[in-house]
């Protein structure tokens, strides 16, 4: 995933089709067959191998309610008809990624990115979800000012807020381990995303907690509280963290319960700080790729009872 690519992985199959699928799911049976799957999600990325209707019918027939999903495929299969196929299966989209990479520095570089985010902002409403994930950007090329980095992604807040609101679309900053601080996300803690948050109204900006990114920080119990206090968690994305990282490091993130992650201790952090939405699964991982997406959702569904609830 380049820093303006769409998705985890260039080399995505032409996924805009599909071969049979199950029959769709009426949203009351979803729902309450879900049981203690009631909040699980499963973000597209973490079945790639699979299409969107493969994903929306593989989903609904485990019971799983909610599903994340990346704008690249869902504009190849067209934003109204994905929107549509959410609906017919009775699946709740529980965030859109992603808008953001706001740092550039360059007049025209910025624009572009302004546009593709109300571009990314209008997806969101079409698909009927309150949730547009935020990567921030990283350093520009030859410029080493972090800060003044950072103060560009409040700058863009700024102007997109009020779109995003009026279309009933809160945008989530997302912090990202800081390895990723030079070519990705220059907002690297839950801090310091919530210090640009709380600069506008929490119904409008508030923030990711995405395990992968924060499981170091010893401070991130005291954010998750913050964050809680200030109604500021608008999402809670789970992933493990497992070495060595491979190269590249982007597609290193593990299955639940096979890395270091206090998964359910941060479930139980968000919850306490009042959280009570979507726990959306989203890895990063070639071999689950490789396998059949049942399969792996099946796991994926075992694994959070074993080790998130």
């Amino acid at each position: 995933m380049s820093a303006d690519s769409g998705s985890a992985d260039s080399g995505r199959p032409d996924r805009t089709t599909a071969g049979p699928v199950t029959a769709a799911v009426p949203v009351t049976a979803v729902r309450a067959t879900a049981g203690d799957l009631a909040r699980l999600s499963i973000n597209q990325e973490t079945v790639k191998q699979w299409s969107l209707p493969e994903l929306a019918a593989g989903c609904a027939g485990l019971g799983v309610p909610g599903v994340g999903l990346w704008r690249a495929p869902v504009q190849e299969y067209g934003v109204e008809r994905a929107a549509r196929l959410m609906r017919e299966t009775g699946l709740q989209v529980t965030s859109l990624c992603r808008g953001g990479f706001f740092t550039a520095s360059d007049p025209a570089a910025r624009r572009a990115a302004m546009d593709d985010n109300r571009a990314a902002i209008d997806e969101a409403a079409v698909l009927e979800t309150g949730t547009l994930v935020l990567v921030s950007g990283g350093l520009p090329s030859g410029e080493r000012d972090i800060g003044a980095a950072r103060e560009r992604v409040a700058d863009a807040l700024a102007e997109l807020a009020p779109y995003a609101a009026e279309r009933s679309v809160r945008l989530a900053i997302e912090p990202l381990h800081p390895m990723y601080a030079s070519d990705r996300c220059v907002v690297s803690t839950l801090g310091q995303a919530l210090d640009i948050a709380e600069r506008f109204p929490a119904e409008r900006v508030g923030v990711v907690v995405d395990t992968y990114h924060l499981w170091w920080d010893d401070r991130v119990p005291a954010q998750i509280a913050r964050a809680g206090a200030g109604g500021r968690i608008a999402a809670f994305q789970l992933a493990d963290w497992v070495t060595p990282l491979p190269e590249g490091v982007l597609l290193g993130r593990g299955q639940l319960g096979d890395g270091c992650v206090d998964l359910r201790g941060f479930r139980e952090q968000v919850d306490a700080a009042g959280y009570s939405g979507a726990v959306e699964v989203e890895i990063f991982n070639p071999a689950l790729w490789a396998r059949d997406g049942a399969e792996v959702v099946a796991e994926i569904a075992r694994r959070y009872r074993e080790h998130v609830l």
